[in-house]
């Protein structure tokens, strides 16, 4: 049973091994564009762990087996949506870098699920070679809205996902 509480600074080692993981295996499967020059950084989850946006999902076990950032809106990397439309403009919270040690399957529709229960708007966005994250995003009713692009300048495939 995975249990999803706030990361801590103590966590800090471990999500930076997941993260190592994450980039490693989406290379392996034709994805190694998305999180490139060591993204994310250790400063930046460092950060949000301060800001309160990131995550961790423990096994029974209370070992650190997936991540994923939870962050309120607006993130201004969505305010131009090309190629589509957001399905509202309501407040909204971003799911951000989801990622497992691949030991537990279905890290990405348990942290999914667990941000559905959290708010009633979700978008997220990922890289058009990261074919695991859109069959994830579509299968958990998010819906495709258009391309937006990230602070490296790179296009995303922006999702979103209302629950009424």
């Amino acid at each position: 049973m995975i249990q999803i509480r706030p990361s801590q600074f103590s966590d800090l080692d471990r999500l930076m091994e997941i993260f190592d993981y994450a980039r490693n295996f989406m290379a392996s499967v034709g994805n190694g564009n998305q999180w490139i020059n060591g993204y994310p950084q250790r400063e930046l989850i460092a950060k949000e762990i301060t800001d309160g946006h990131c995550y961790v999902c423990e096994d029974e076990y209370k070992k650190i087996v997936g991540t994923f950032c939870f962050v309120p809106s607006p993130d201004p990397f969505y305010a131009l949506i090309e190629d589509g439309a957001w399905l509202n403009d309501e407040p909204y919270y971003v799911i951000h870098r989801i990622a497992s040690d691949g030991s537990y399957k279905g890290i990405g529709d348990i942290c999914l699920n667990w941000c559905a229960k959290q708010y009633p708007s979700l978008r997220a966005d990922t890289h058009k070679d990261n074919i695991i994250m859109q069959n994830l995003l579509m299968r958990n009713g998010f819906v495709r809205c258009g391309v937006v692009y990230v602070s490296n300048g790179t296009a995303r495939i922006a999702y979103q996902k209302t629950i009424r």
